[in-house]
């Protein structure tokens, strides 16, 4: 991970809610992307 032992405690925490807020978005966006395509193949496979 990042050094940030020589930064004041608040920057270390807000660039710890940072990086677990950025790691949230893409995640969702992810599981988005993920949901658009598997809906319509599982769709497909269960018509079949």
């Amino acid at each position: 991970m990042i050094e940030s032992v020589a930064l004041p405690a608040p920057v270390q925490a807000t660039l710890l809610v940072g990086v677990i807020l950025v790691q949230a978005i893409i995640l969702y966006a992810g599981y988005g992307v993920l949901e658009r395509v598997a809906t319509p193949l599982i769709k497909t496979i269960t018509n079949a």
